[in-house]
């Protein structure tokens, strides 16, 4: 049996909200309030937060409960995600998107509240078109229904009907859309003790589109913060590489080891497989990653750089994979890790071996499931970055010895690219040499020095056992010496002599002597002199002078022309 005041309908409003939150101070006074409605429309219109946004909707409608106001929930579309549990999942036509419920708050008759919801429960969902909230938001229009204390035979012919309605005595309902530019973004659902006056009506539109406008703008200004504070991040490491990068200058070189290097890059960076780059220290392994990204498809985004000796062992993962505000002490905001800064493009794992053990497990998901999460937050992100370790030890070792897991060296190890020392590549020291002494006199403000043949071959002579950084050391220090003159090397004497080769008994039987006596030594030296001062026209010092060419000091080489004798012959005709 129908009663007359029950009376549900459909409100031909496209983006309404019926605000009846605050018409009385009392419950018997049925007047609309429109001056509380405006302080609130204020309120919410400078909120910058979403959460703070709709928290204090729910707040301030709660505060001044009107029309017998059971309770106010927003429920917001986003993805499915806990379909498996969802009641209504035989209902829902399309998992991939539903209703939220993010916000709520309500007032129960009893404190015990039996049979009753939680009204802020983060994990409920509703299928868009199924139930009255569902039905607000697949369609897109306002339904308000009033005379709802019926029987419970009546209530149970609804749709997806709370069970809880009669118990709260409920006797109106409205649930309007909240659309910014024509989407539907949720519906705010209030349950209310009393009916919804008609006077609240003409409200109900400019409600729907402040709140609507206010969460799109609230949005965006988080994407904003954002991004703004990934950018900030990105600057930061950025800097920091430029700065070090300086130790390595460009590939420059053309030995056979070196065109080795450059084989290998060209092979592994155009695909997103895992490198290991292997190598003493100052070989310049950073350089060879530098080379990877920018041959690859994700040249245009990040590469980051992680020196993972420098980073303190309980800020590993923080740092690795970022935090939210309070997860530990001195978290006082969110902050983005190296993954998420590095999304897609190249993070650089440098001194990967220094990784904690304890860690190196979340590191393996990284690499073979692309997935982590930040240090206190329960959201799973995706990965989409390509990773390169750098390595000066023997990871072969660490494994062996228990410092280093064997899956996690496997997993990196997919094309390891073994750097050369400079000992190995002597032969691309004097490319090298010009192009730092370049990079010297532009970032110095030096003037240019000369380097002599007899500089390189000091060069070339040493170990270096700093390779690369050692050798732009060395010679960045002596051009700041030079002046602009000639470069000398402050070269500790530790020259590598050739192996001996051996004899064979057709070389002893050629006319050239085995060895060289002392006379004979000093007959080859004063030999050797005199060709100089002639090539010269015996100019001792300055550029391209005698002593520049052999490698001597002025004054050292005129006490040896006259402890040899050596005399500038006279001019013809004098």
């Amino acid at each position: 049996m129908e009663r007359p005041n029950y009376r549900p309908h459909w409100v031909e409003n496209p983006s309404g909200f019926s605000l009846y939150l605050n018409a009385v101070e009392s419950n018997s006074d049925r007047r609309f309030d429109p001056n509380f409605s405006a302080h609130l429309l204020l309120d919410i219109a400078h909120e910058q937060s979403v959460d703070r946004l709709l928290r204090k909707l729910i707040d301030r409608a709660m505060e001044h409960p009107q029309f017998g106001l059971a309770c106010v929930q927003v429920w917001l579309v986003d993805k499915g995600d806990l379909c498996s549990g969802c009641p209504q999942r035989p209902q829902c036509r399309d998992q991939t998107r539903c209703l939220h419920l993010v916000a709520g708050g309500g007032n129960l008759i009893s404190e015990s509240g039996a049979g009753g919801p939680r009204f802020d429960d983060p994990n409920a969902r509703i299928p868009l078109g199924v139930c009255l909230v569902g039905k607000v938001a697949a369609t897109g229009q306002q339904l308000i229904l009033n005379g709802l204390d019926g029987t419970p035979e009546e209530l149970g012919q609804l749709d997806c009907w709370p069970n809880w309605m009669e118990h709260e005595r409920i006797r109106g309902f409205n649930g309007s859309p909240i659309t910014f530019k024509g989407e539907v973004l949720g519906v705010i659902a209030a349950f209310t003790r009393e009916d919804i006056p008609d006077e609240a009506q003409p409200w109900g539109q400019i409600f729907a589109d402040h709140i609507g406008a206010a969460i799109a703008n609230a949005r965006a200004f988080e994407e904003i913060q954002r991004l703004k504070a990934q950018l900030e991040l990105q600057n930061t490491y950025l800097q920091e590489e430029v700065v070090e990068a300086r130790a390595f200058g460009e590939l420059v070189g053309q030995s056979a080891a070196l065109r080795g290097i450059v084989r290998q890059i060209d092979l592994v960076a155009p695909t997103d497989a895992s490198v290991l780059i292997l190598g003493e220290t100052g070989t310049g392994k950073e350089l060879v990653v530098r080379e990877i990204h920018r041959r690859s498809q994700r040249k245009d985004k990040p590469l980051i750089r992680v020196n993972c000796a420098s980073i303190p062992k309980e800020l590993y993962e923080s740092e690795f994979f970022g935090h939210q505000r309070g997860a530990f002490t001195g978290a006082v905001k969110d902050r983005a890790g190296r993954f998420e800064t590095a999304e897609g493009g190249t993070i650089f794992l440098d001194e990967i071996g220094e990784v904690p053990l304890e860690l190196q497990s979340k590191l393996l998901r990284v690499l073979q499931e692309k997935r982590y999460e930040r240090v206190g937050e329960d959201r799973t992100r995706l990965a989409d970055v390509r990773i390169v370790g750098a390595t000066n030890r023997d990871l072969k070792k660490e494994v062996a010895a228990g410092h280093f897991r064997e899956d996690l060296y496997y997993r990196l190890n997919v094309f390891p690219i073994q750097v050369p020392t400079l000992r190995e590549r002597a032969e691309d020291i004097p490319l090298l040499a010009k192009h730092f002494i370049e990079l010297s006199v532009k970032e110095l403000r030096c003037p240019k020095p000369r380097l002599t043949r007899a500089g390189i071959a000091k060069l070339q002579g040493y170990d270096w056992p700093g390779n690369i950084r050692e050798l732009r050391n060395v010679i960045e220090r002596a051009v700041i010496i030079s002046r602009g003159g000639v470069l000398d090397f402050d070269l500790p004497v530790t020259y590598s002599s050739p192996a001996p080769r051996p004899i064979t008994p057709r070389e002893t039987d050629t006319t050239e002597p085995e060895f060289l006596t002392e006379p004979e030594m000093q007959r080859r030296e004063r030999e050797n002199l005199l060709v100089v001062l002639e090539k010269t026209g015996w100019k001792l010092k300055g550029p391209d002078g005698a002593a520049e060419l052999v490698g001597l000091k002025p004054t050292t080489l005129l006490s040896r022309i006259k402890r040899m004798g050596l005399k500038r012959p006279a001019p013809h005709g004098s």
